[in-house]
């Protein structure tokens, strides 16, 4: 079993800034990349920013200069830094991993957290 449990949502002004953490957890053998996403009801689930093990990372255009991904490796977490919000980035925000649960596994990339709402209103 493994679990991905995101933290640091809420309700900020635009401008503002906020944190986002997802901790993986359960028998997990080694993790790949780990990714942000984010979705609005009605639309599709959109790429915010991915990050590998080895710390190499990429951005949506929309959020590049104002968003920074990083991860504690040995924590086995991701964050989410977020400034400058604008009321566009309101929005569900989902974490994703890419695990391998045993030496010999195969990696899958279908890991997600339930979700942490972020809400950019003055």
């Amino acid at each position: 079993q493994v679990q991905l449990v995101e933290s640091g949502g809420g309700l900020v002004q635009p401008g503002g800034s906020l944190r986002l953490s997802c901790a993986a957890s359960g028998t997990i053998f080694s993790i790949n990349a780990m990714a942000w996403y984010r979705q609005n009801p009605g639309k599709q689930r959109e790429f915010v920013a991915d990050i590998t093990s080895g710390g190499s990372t990429n951005y949506a255009d929309s959020v590049k200069g104002r968003f920074t991904i990083s991860r504690d490796n040995p924590k086995n977490t991701v964050y989410l830094e977020m400034n400058g919000l604008k009321p566009e980035d309101t929005a569900v925000y989902y974490c994703n991993a890419a695990i391998r649960r045993s030496l010999y596994g195969a990696v899958r990339s279908d890991y997600w957290g339930q979700g942490t709402q972020v809400t950019v209103s003055s």
